[in-house]
């Protein structure tokens, strides 16, 4: 996956819907309760936030996503 492929599927998270990301090569998704995409910025990270925290995504280890 590109980081455009992510940030476009990520661009229909409101705050109000869950996400679950699946990475290559680890058995346990890491989600993302009530995720919102951080606007991109000059570092160009794929970043999304939970209100709290705010977790930095690697769009080449991702291998689905889901959002709920």
């Amino acid at each position: 996956m590109t980081q455009d492929q992510l940030r476009q599927a990520f661009g229909e998270l409101n705050g109000e819907r869950d996400t679950a990301l699946y990475f290559l090569q680890c058995p346990h998704p890491l989600v993302v309760s009530n995720a919102l995409l951080i606007p991109e910025e000059p570092d160009e990270v794929v970043k999304l936030t939970d209100g709290q925290k705010v977790y930095l995504i690697d769009a080449e280890r991702i291998a689905w996503v889901e959002i709920g």
